[in-house]
């Protein structure tokens, strides 16, 4: 498995930048890129001794790929290869990723016995096989030169911050970051904060919103009403505290080491539809659907039902080989069509507040789904979920709510923008708060270590994506 959060905080990391820097000061430049990777293959390796071998295949079949493009000048040709790249590419992701799920499908459907490979699925390879796509995608439609250092190449997919659980980064986002970084010690301070930020959201809030939230939701036996409303709103702050934590982590240290990554996450759940959820959740993986599934199908201009139904399809595929994710997937994407063609105008003249409740509302079902890949389990769920053959509550729920009151208040502001509006309103009142920020850099740091110290439930929900 991979490091753990104390060993990657407490000598992974300093010795890293220590390693980064002075090559840096030393004026290496192509030293510097070889630290980044060696430490990102180390780093990927101690989590997947082997498959940081299918990491650096996948980055050389892409690589080679963007330099035929480049010297083909046929179309013939460049598709052809174009056509090598997403073939590779996609059978590389199906075969870790979903041969399990096909063979069992299979066998279920034909009364078939057929034995699926027994392995483990790479960490991140959603994220990365994404990222190496992209970039050939980009170079056969000109967007980009083709990269021709394997060095720089390899940097941009193996880079440690965002590796496993993303954002997905594109080749176009940062090539000039790749190509000349600027390093300064205010970009590095605003990075610290950043990454701070983000694994106070993992430590402080998520971790105690998953606790709560299996505490209720994994003994189905006796699952109430109270129970399955309160578990899934702690797993729906858990899922978002986490994985937008872990966003804001790799774009701190991505600003540290002179790279600017795009924002993932804009407060979702501030959203008024489920349209603008979407624009505001996972955004690198919805801009990646829209630009290389979505508009080449066709966009808004011809077979709209058909691109929404393709794409949601393939967004919960891509979260996971189970049917559950499909279900979780399609769900979205009925929810807007029925959105464009039925409650538009509704949606136009509701209320802030009730539009902010009605999405929140289909969000917390659409947890549900994301939750439980059992069917029997989902099943028992949504029907306490509904109030149908389930009592309304037991002694857990009410006695978890009293005891988490706290925690819940701090999970529903630390969601919104209010914290940092106010703290943008407090220092442009009395600037000399721009103490403020180091100190609650400091505390937030000393916090979660106290925290990491004592606590063994520290999961990240998106490292198996």
């Amino acid at each position: 498995m991979l490091f753990s959060s104390l060993t990657f905080l407490c000598f992974f990391l300093p010795v890293f930048i220590l390693c980064y820097f002075g090559t840096h000061r030393c004026g290496l430049v192509r030293a510097r890129d070889l630290m980044l990777v060696a430490f990102s293959l180390f780093f990927y390796a101690w989590g997947e001794p082997i498959w940081v071998l299918a990491l650096v295949f996948s980055s050389m079949w892409d690589f080679f790929c963007g330099l035929a493009l480049e010297r083909w000048f046929g179309q013939r040709q460049r598709l052809a290869i174009l056509l090598i790249s997403l073939c590779g590419n996609f059978g590389f992701l199906f075969f870790f990723k979903y041969t399990g799920f096909m063979v069992e499908n299979l066998n279920a459907l034909l009364g078939l016995s057929l034995r699926a490979p027994a392995f483990n699925l790479p960490l991140g390879i959603s994220f990365y096989t994404f990222q190496t796509l992209s970039y050939t995608v980009d170079v056969y439609n000109s967007r980009v030169k083709a990269e021709r250092s394997f060095l720089t190449y390899l940097t941009y997919v193996t880079m440690f911050p965002q590796l496993v659980a993303g954002p997905i980064i594109r080749y176009t986002d940062v090539v000039r970051d790749l190509q000349n970084r600027l390093l300064s010690l205010n970009a590095f301070s605003q990075g610290v904060s950043r990454f701070t930020t983000g694994l106070g959201k993992k430590v402080l809030l998520a971790n105690p919103a998953g606790a709560a939230a299996n505490l209720l939701l994994e003994d189905t036996s006796r699952m109430t009403s109270a129970a399955a409303w309160l578990g899934i709103l702690f797993f729906s702050f858990q899922i978002y505290f986490d994985f937008s934590g872990y966003s804001d982590m790799a774009i701190g240290l991505g600003k540290m080491l002179g790279f600017n990554f795009l924002e993932n996450f804009n407060y979702p759940y501030e959203s008024k539809s489920v349209a603008e959820f979407w624009r505001r959740w996972h955004i690198s993986l919805g801009s990646f659907f829209r630009d290389y599934v979505y508009i080449p199908l066709g966009g808004n201009r011809r077979a709209y039902v058909r691109n929404i139904v393709v794409v949601w399809f393939l967004t919960g595929f891509w979260h996971g080989a189970s049917w559950n994710f499909i279900l979780w997937g399609l769900y979205y994407g009925c929810l807007l069509l029925i959105e464009r063609y039925v409650i538009r105008g509704l949606l136009e003249r509701m209320p802030s507040l009730v539009a902010v409740a009605y999405t929140f509302l289909l969000t917390l079902a659409g947890w549900g789904l994301f939750y439980y890949t059992d069917f029997t389990r989902l099943s028992i769920f949504f029907k306490a979920f509904l109030f149908i053959d389930a009592p309304l509550s037991s002694f857990l729920p009410g006695s978890l709510l009293s005891s988490h009151l706290w925690l819940l208040m701090l999970l529903v502001a630390g969601s919104t923008s209010l914290p940092r509006r106010s703290m943008t309103w407090l220092q442009e009142k009395l600037p000399r708060l721009w103490v403020c920020d180091p100190l609650l850099t400091v505390s937030t740091l000393a916090l979660s270590f106290i925290m990491l110290l004592g606590t063994t439930y520290n999961p990240f929900l998106y490292f198996r994506f």
